[in-house]
């Protein structure tokens, strides 16, 4: 608890005319402050612009802060819907993947790339492998199925074996 001389130690008197009293207590209220901590910050912004040429005031500071959380949650929204959009694109490759390998008699086939560039790797590669690095999950039958026919199909033209390991490029 503060005592009458040190309070009366630490007090200034202003004695500003009353339109600017009543304007400093209007906007001290606003803000939510008491008219002693509005005029103090207020000074003290004065003071601290005066001394440091690169001093902000604390209502800047507070501004910029709104400003740069509102851009935050912008960016935020827009990443959600871009991974929303990369979800998307990626189930309709699977499903047009899947549908790369129908069971009918075409004579030309297309094959996955990214399977061939994963098979000419050095060394061998579990099915478990190859469907994981291809971002197939196991429990979509239709992609796992076009994986394993495109794996018979190249196995078949002798460009890939299967050993105890794995499936293996051969050179």
């Amino acid at each position: 608890m503060v005592n009458k001389t040190e309070l009366k130690q630490r007090a200034i008197y202003v004695y500003p005319p009353a339109e600017v009293a009543q304007r400093w207590k209007d906007q001290a209220e606003r803000s939510g402050a008491s008219i002693s901590r509005f005029v103090i910050e207020h000074v003290e912004n004065s003071l601290n612009s005066e001394t440091y040429p690169d001093y902000q005031p604390r209502t800047s500071l507070i501004e910029e802060n709104r400003k740069l959380a509102e851009a935050l949650n912008e960016k935020d929204k827009r990443i959600h819907q871009l991974e929303l959009l990369v979800e998307k694109l990626e189930e309709d490759l699977r499903i047009y993947r899947s549908r790369i390998f129908p069971d009918s008699d075409e004579k030309v086939r297309d094959y996955d790339k990214r399977l061939i560039q994963i098979l000419r790797e050095a060394g061998p590669h579990t099915s478990d492998a190859l469907l994981n690095r291809l971002g197939v999950s196991l429990s979509d039958m239709g992609a796992v199925k076009m994986v394993s026919a495109q794996l018979d199909i190249l196995q078949a033209f002798g460009l890939v074996r299967q050993t105890s390991r794995g499936w293996a490029w051969v050179e």
